[in-house]
């Protein structure tokens, strides 16, 4: 078992003093560190140095959000597995995070038949197990962001959140793709805005998109997501700048190109994402054993 990593009940040494300046600003110069530091929202950036050293990788670790997410899909503290493969472009990363998925459920169905007949009957009380398994051995669908928007704009029902080319798709969306456009059928969403991504994804020849992509299944949305890394020194320079962020924090990352990098691709699959998904669970909160969410730190 592991704890959480974020605790409201401190244990033996911990310090609540926070060094501060005569204006009550955090001192940061006199702060643990010596500098500003956050709780990982990924293991990514870490994870290319691996890749770049020992070619295919991967990570499993807590991560965390900030986003004050109240929903039945998201923690502000979870697990989350994160490949990173070396000399791959999109389309590599995009057939690793499919045959990946399919090897998950293939194994609990092959491993786990009491468990998921015991969720079948009294949690998800439906096909659980015919759901997993039409997902394990169905081709998935593959389409452009920019064919998900006309998808979106061209169904003849209204939806809660409103979309255009540039923004971001929500779940009411990406179930719309997987079960009524794409008939229950998991997709693949490549090729983002890339207003809408991180600096570190590549950037695409139309100057406009990324390589990016989100696996959709059905009656979840978005359950993996990943992307090409950016690997020209001068473009992913110009990608930090655009974002307002400060070059000289990610020295290191950049020097992974300066002195030589190979086209590299990974992507992330939120553990307890995936546990809820194959388990049927209606809320994430019930599959991690102390879920943190905004305004709760309990145990």
């Amino acid at each position: 078992p592991h704890p959480p990593s974020a605790s409201a009940s401190p244990a033996s040494g911990a310090s609540r003093d926070v060094p501060r300046k005569a204006d009550g600003a955090v001192d940061y110069s006199k702060d643990f560190f010596g500098k500003p530091s956050y709780l990982t929202v990924s293991g990514q950036l870490n994870a290319e140095i691996y890749a770049c050293a020992m070619r295919d990788v991967y990570t499993f670790g807590p991560t965390f959000r900030a986003e004050n997410s109240n929903t039945s899909r998201h923690l502000a503290e979870f697990w989350m597995v994160e490949p990173e493969l070396a000399f791959a472009d999109l389309v590599d990363d995009m057939d690793c995070a499919e045959a990946y998925l399919k090897h998950c459920l293939l194994h609990v169905l092959e491993h786990c038949d009491e468990d998921l007949a015991f969720f079948e009957e009294n949690i998800s009380k439906d096909n659980l197990r015919e759901r997993l398994r039409q997902v394990a051995t169905t081709e998935f669908a593959r389409i452009t962001y920019t064919e998900a928007v006309e998808h979106v704009l061209a169904a003849e029902r209204k939806f809660e959140f409103p979309v255009k080319w540039g923004s971001d798709l929500q779940s009411e969306h990406e179930r719309y793709l997987t079960e009524e456009v794409f008939k229950n059928t998991p997709v693949i969403v490549r090729d983002y805005p890339k207003a809408v991504k991180a600096f570190y994804m590549r950037e695409n020849e139309d100057g406009k998109t990324v390589a990016a992509m989100d696996v959709l299944v059905p009656r979840v949305g978005e359950l993996m997501g990943g992307s090409q890394r950016e690997e020209r020194l001068e473009v992913l320079e110009r990608r930090i700048a655009e974002q307002g962020l400060d070059a000289e924090t990610y020295w290191w990352y950049l020097d992974l190109r300066r002195y030589g990098s190979v086209p590299h691709a990974g992507f992330g699959l939120g553990f307890e994402r995936l546990v809820q998904y194959v388990t049927g669970m209606e809320n994430i909160r019930d599959v991690i054993p102390f879920p943190r969410y905004p305004n709760s730190a309990e145990f």
